[in-house]
């Protein structure tokens, strides 16, 4: 299915793209990349969104439907949609971004439970507001802030055991992406539990990038080898580099490195000068 667009938001639903599409956007430009995992013949259950809510502001999403569960592609689906629909609501009666984002995953939540089948899908969105960022996620999809010489200046934390061991720092990153339960996610929408968690609010620099991607990337590369990966460079050379590395780990793993084979779906996004 090709991308799906508005004047203010655009889908990338149930696709197989061979290479980032550039997106301008008010605050800025993003590049989006989402296919299928290798050699899989079932549909990409990763999705994304863009939205536009001003001349200065826009929301980023990115939803990773569970594997393994019934629905996983339809979870990814509603609950963009019922997140994006919500946004576009609270821009249209005036609503903060923060509100409209919060009612976006709550419906979205709705929305999955809905279904009746047990499905679930993770959810990150990142709030771009004049400048300032601000990110929401529920599950183990990741939004990091990277600036041009590798900082992290922001790493959202996985909500899964192997998660906040890494972030107890009980468990080093490098060891936690061979464990056995890496796979396991303890908050999901879809879930009656589910809880939203909300991260600070940051100024963006002009050379700093934002990543917004599915566990198809964090599960094969380190934080700190993406971190240096898209910390420079054209914004569609960084895609491709990314794309690449993580499909070459998947099909060919080498020895000592991760390699988790898994839909891949990543968001790249730079402010404007």
């Amino acid at each position: 299915m090709p991308t799906e667009a508005t004047d203010r938001v655009r889908f990338f639903l149930d696709i197989d793209l061979h290479e980032a599409e550039l997106c301008s956007l008010a605050s800025g430009i993003a590049a989006v990349y989402t296919a299928r995992c290798p050699d899989k013949d079932t549909p990409n259950e990763d999705a994304a969104v863009l939205i536009t809510c001003g001349l200065t502001s826009s929301v980023l999403v990115v939803a990773d439907g569970f594997g393994g569960q019934p629905a996983g592609e339809q979870a990814a689906r509603l609950a963009l949609e019922a997140l994006a629909d919500a946004v576009d609501r609270a821009v249209i009666t005036g609503a903060s971004l923060r509100a409209g984002i919060l009612d976006g995953f709550e419906k979205a939540n709705e929305a999955v439970t809905g279904l009746g089948v047990g499905a679930a899908t993770t959810l990150a969105a990142l709030e771009i507001d004049d400048g300032r960022a601000r990110p929401y996620h529920v599950g183990d999809s990741t939004v990091l802030i990277v600036g041009q010489r590798g900082k992290l200046k922001l790493q959202t934390v996985s909500h899964s055991p192997i998660g906040y061991v890494v972030e107890a720092g009980w468990l080093p990153e490098d060891e936690a992406l061979h464990h056995e339960d890496l796979h396991i996610v303890s908050n999901m929408v879809g879930s009656p539990q589910m809880r939203i968690e909300i991260g600070p609010n940051l100024r963006l620099r002009p050379r700093d990038t934002v990543l917004l991607a599915s566990d198809g990337l964090f599960d094969n590369l380190p934080s700190q080898e993406v971190a240096d990966l898209v910390r420079k460079g054209p914004l569609t050379e960084v895609a491709a580099l990314l794309a690449a590395e993580c499909d070459r780990r998947m099909r060919v793993p080498d020895a000592g490195q991760p390699s988790k084979p898994d839909d891949l779906t990543f968001i790249l996004f730079r402010p404007q000068a």
